[in-house]
């Protein structure tokens, strides 16, 4: 309490202390202490991310000055007595702004020449900034898609930091242990300079300065009656994916009021991530009741985009009747990343330009087909954008969690708010041609082979449980999964391919089908990715294909099954 710098968390420690006298609550209030003091939340190449909360092992100021000393310090290594530039950003999360101006406070004291975004928005534009501005390092304060009571700290680095093309991305290995040294160096938050003043507020030039590189992707076809039903799921993208749209020449699109205004507790959805069951319930009703043509939703940050489509085929007559018993889907991210990519390759081909396409470890190996398809390179990658967006080359990237790059020249990380325009516009040019997104993925399925792919996944309150079940898995490996015998075990922990270690174990099938298990990255859950193929006749009709999903589909949920029953979750 005597190191913190905010009243209001030395007060939530002191009532904690106190209530340790209370009997009936005392075993409560000493754990609670316990975990918060058990150690100190730790930096890593995800930047920080946590419970808001008072304490070292939650975010809260005192942490979050830590975290910009240190960076601070590492930046002034680096920089060679030349000032570096830092772009600091925030969404409309509980403390983002706080968190935000502590930063710049803090960097400027050390010396930095800081610019600070002017409002809440999408970590999108702050990546941007970052190469626009040609800043030698960008940080974020966002927890993304977490729970209302989370929030974090992404950090950026460019300039004179880092060269080629990870200039503008997300801290990798080794710079994230670099921070984090700095970072355990730094004192109590009290003793760490601030300073009063000293940084720049940017102008809303510099979002529009992002709006005009999005437009460089417009594809200047004519606009068909398209009805795009928007969600924001309570975050910073209801305004800028309004304005994407209608500057890409979309006057059609009806907004989910309900969710279209920052509100940081998230009141209409139990996790504010469009791949959460329900999530995007609200935005497929208004596309049912609209007759919308396409759903896009963004994650609270608006660096995600999920689709969905209206599919005849998953209308049922079971159940309540709703927007999903009649047909309309979210778009799995390995469906959207092989349709994005495929337009991608295509551009690339056309223009004659090369180019690589990169997907992380988990995504589908249907990006790889299409890259050979159209005389292209592939890349696999670790997960995260931190490693996709460092693709030599790259002119598409995608990760199966709702994640694209279309725009890797002026945004080295995932933006939902290009994706959506890129998405758009081809629904766009199908729709002129009387087909449909779900047609072109049945074009791809006939040149590239079936990919169907889902997840099983588990959420744990007790984070050494995570550790249990992958030691396990590595131990006692599954033999058979879905009918069919395991043929191969790789521990990514060991390396594979080219790639560095990572936590996770991979298992293939006889027919072919993938499996990876590895603990998420900022949730505490374990996921489990799988992947089923199967070959298509390139003439096949589309009654072959369809039945070929149905039997693809079955196959998966067979697999799904024993994994939860192996793992236990």
């Amino acid at each position: 309490m005597a190191a913190d710098v905010d009243d209001a968390d030395i007060d939530e420690l002191r009532d904690l202390v106190a209530r340790t006298s209370d009997d009936s609550v005392a075993h409560l209030a000493v754990a609670e202490l316990a975990d918060r003091f058990s150690g100190t939340l730790q930096f890593g190449t995800a930047g920080l991310r946590g419970a808001m909360a008072a304490g070292p092992n939650r975010m809260n100021r005192a942490v979050v000055i830590a975290a910009a000393a240190g960076l601070g310090a590492f930046l002034e290594a680096e920089a060679a007595g030349v000032p570096p530039r830092v772009v600091v950003g925030f969404d409309a999360r509980h403390r983002s702004a706080a968190f935000a101006r502590d930063t710049a406070a803090v960097l400027v004291a050390a010396g930095a020449e800081v610019r600070l975004m002017p409002a809440p928005g999408p970590t999108p534009v702050l990546a941007f900034a970052v190469r626009h501005l040609s800043a030698d390092a960008g940080v974020m304060v966002t927890a993304s898609h977490n729970p209302a009571a989370d929030n974090g700290y992404k950090v950026y680095l460019g300039g004179r930091v880092v060269a080629g093309a990870g200039q503008g991305a997300q801290i990798i290995p080794p710079y994230d242990a670099r921070i984090a040294e700095e970072i355990a160096r730094v004192g109590p938050a009290k003793d760490v300079p601030r300073a009063e003043s000293g940084w720049t507020v940017l102008g809303p030039e510099i979002t529009d300065e992002y709006h005009a590189a999005v437009a460089t992707l417009h594809d200047g076809e004519p606009r068909n009656r398209l009805r795009i039903v928007t969600t924001s799921l309570h975050g910073v993208g209801g305004a800028a994916i309004a304005r994407v749209l209608a500057e890409a020449g979309f006057a059609d699109v009806v907004p989910v009021e309900e969710q279209a205004e920052p509100d940081p507790d998230f009141p209409t959805v139990s996790f504010p991530n469009p791949e959460e069951p329900g999530a995007i319930d609200m935005a497929l009703a208004l596309a049912q009741d609209a007759h919308a043509n396409l759903v896009i939703a963004n994650d609270p940050d608006a660096d995600r985009c999920a689709v969905a489509v209206f599919d005849p085929q998953y209308g049922t007559y079971q159940g309540a009747e709703t927007a999903g018993s009649q047909g309309w889907r979210m778009l799995h991210g390995d469906e959207v990343g092989m349709l994005l990519g495929w337009d991608a390759a295509e551009r690339a081909a056309n223009a004659g330009t090369g180019g690589k396409l990169a997907c992380s470890i988990v995504s589908s190996r249907a990006l790889a087909a299409i890259a050979a398809r159209h005389g292209l390179r592939h890349a696999t990658t670790l997960t995260g954008f931190k490693w996709i967006s460092r693709a030599p080359g790259l002119v598409f990237g995608y990760e199966e969690a709702l994640g694209y790059c279309v725009d890797p020249e002026h945004v080295r990380d995932k933006d939902g708010l290009s994706a959506a325009v890129a998405v758009a516009q081809l629904a766009n040019r199908l729709a002129g041609e009387g087909r449909t997104l779900l047609d072109r993925l049945d074009d791809i399925a006939r040149a590239c082979g079936l990919h169907v792919t889902g997840q099983v996944s588990a959420r744990f309150e007790d984070l050494a449980r995570i550790d249990t079940t992958m030691t396990w898995l590595r131990n006692a490996p599954p033999s058979v999964l879905g009918g069919s015998p395991v043929d191969s075990v790789r521990d990514l922990a060991e390396g594979m391919d080219g790639l560095p270690p990572t936590d996770g174990v991979l298992l293939l099938t006889a027919d072919d089908t993938r499996v990876i298990v590895r603990p998420s990255g900022t949730e505490p859950k374990v996921k489990c990715y799988i992947e089923v193929v199967a070959p298509v006749d390139p003439g096949a009709s589309a009654d072959a294909l369809s039945a070929a999903r149905v039997a693809a589909r079955e196959r998966l949920a067979r697999v799904q099954t024993d994994l939860s029953s192996v793992l236990g979750l």
